[in-house]
């Protein structure tokens, strides 16, 4: 699906570098090289060093860069492309840019117009062109990890094979449908609704899986407890920074305050949050309540006690009894105790933490679903192959498979897709 206009754009994040590179793609891609470098003839794919003057008097030295011809559809999106790897200074890119802007059939591209013109030449499917947002977005090694196996197909595969199982059936029940009267298997009724009750339960097996995208958004720990149980000591000392006020004042803390960590090459945000008590004033009991809200909300709460002041009647996995440095501190044996002043206790904490989180995002080989757009179809799709069960007629059981089967399409872009492209490459970076 070649597009007619050429569209070009910066690749590299802007601003001063060693070297900037300008991705362009369309039919006149080509031309427009020809265009700056003065050159007829590129080798595909390798890297030439070219003198980039303005096309029309040839007088004005651009750059010296390396420039690269990807010919269609041998390249990333699938057209003809080429790049330019230029010296990175503001200047130097301003004028290629405004150079490509003043050749015919040359645009600036649109965020994503890349992988979107990708997607539209049968480079990548949805799946991939998500997880390829996903890494440029990763900031963990587990996080990358899962976005390259996503770019590489296991998702899409998981998927297309949904796809194809459900097709299956409703080919089966369409063709017990529309040839009554041949000589067809006995049975094929039953099979096709046996076969969208497997589907089904399959896919109700991939919903209750949250490991893709806890990963993806990140672990959500909330610190709560009583004031001064020592919750925003705890929060500086595990972002090493000071992120929360501390003092001695009851209530201080009124908002949650959120610090992204890395635990175990795992993203997790730590939350710190009001105390929990009777509030004195509106802004306090608003504290309070998204306190709650946020511990509702969590992957993890630690529960915080100071051993020095409080008795807990109810012990949680996760009870932390804090302060152990103090005259007067107590916790029953075994319990988890920290001291946040001088580290005691931390180290412990922080590796039951990394387990808790790499055991919510890992442990199992097939791939788990990593967006809402995947809930949402996936949901729809369930929903339509249970309605096959209790269909009252062959007729309603056939139309709920074929309902079932436009649902798992639109995962990988197979149907009905117009609706979520503009969403979706809407998330990318101009250059890509």
């Amino acid at each position: 699906m070649p597009q007619a206009d050429t569209i070009f754009a910066l690749a590299t994040p802007p601003g001063t570098g060693g070297v900037a590179v300008v991705r362009v793609s369309g039919p006149h891609a080509l031309a427009g090289l020809r265009s700056l470098t003065g050159r007829a003839r590129f080798a595909p794919r390798h890297a030439t060093l070219a003198a980039l003057r303005l096309p029309v008097s040839r007088e004005t030295l651009l750059d010296r860069a390396l420039v690269l011809f990807f010919p269609a559809p041998h390249s990333y999106t699938g057209e003809d492309t080429a790049e330019y790897h230029l010296h990175g200074g503001c200047a130097v890119v301003a004028g290629v840019l405004d150079a490509l802007a003043a050749l015919p059939g040359h645009r600036p591209a649109e965020p994503g117009a890349f992988t979107r013109r990708a997607f539209a030449n049968g480079k990548m499917d949805l799946t991939a062109a998500e997880g390829l947002a996903d890494l440029i977005a990763a900031q963990t090694q587990a996080q990358a990890a899962q976005a390259l196996a996503q770019m590489d197909g296991a998702l899409a595969r998981v998927y297309r094979g949904w796809t194809d199982r459900a097709a299956r059936a409703l080919a089966l029940a369409e063709a017990a449908l529309e040839f009554p009267d041949e000589d067809l298997p006995p049975g094929m009724p039953d099979a096709a609704l046996a076969a969208a009750h497997k589907l089904y339960t399959d896919i109700e097996a991939h919903l209750a899986d949250a490991r893709g995208m806890t990963l993806r958004d990140g672990v959500r720990i909330v610190l709560t407890g009583a004031p001064n149980a020592g919750k925003s000591t705890l929060l500086n000392a595990l972002a090493r920074r000071d992120v929360a006020i501390v003092t001695d004042t009851p209530g201080t803390t009124r908002d949650v305050l959120e610090v992204p960590l890395d635990l175990g090459g795992v993203p997790v945000v730590l939350c710190d949050t009001a105390g929990l008590r009777e509030a004195a004033c509106a802004v306090e009991a608003e504290g309070v309540r998204r306190a709650r809200a946020a511990a509702a909300a969590a992957d993890i709460v630690l529960a915080l006690v100071d051993g020095t002041a409080e008795s807990v009647s109810r012990e949680t996995p996760w009870t932390v009894y804090t302060k152990s440095d103090a005259p007067g501190f107590a916790a029953p044996p075994g319990a988890l105790a920290i001291s946040a002043k001088t580290g005691a206790g931390l180290d412990a904490l922080l590796a039951r933490l990394t387990d808790a989180a790499v055991d919510l995002t890992g442990g199992r080989e097939a791939p788990a679903l990593t967006r809402t757009r995947h809930r949402v179809a996936l949901t729809e799709a369930a929903a339509h192959l249970a309605r096959t069960q209790s269909a009252t007629a062959p007729e309603l059981a056939a139309e709920d498979l074929r309902l079932a089967v436009r649902a798992l399409g639109r995962l990988t872009g197979a149907v009905d897709v117009e609706e979520v492209l503009d969403a979706l490459f809407a998330e990318f970076c101009i250059g890509k």
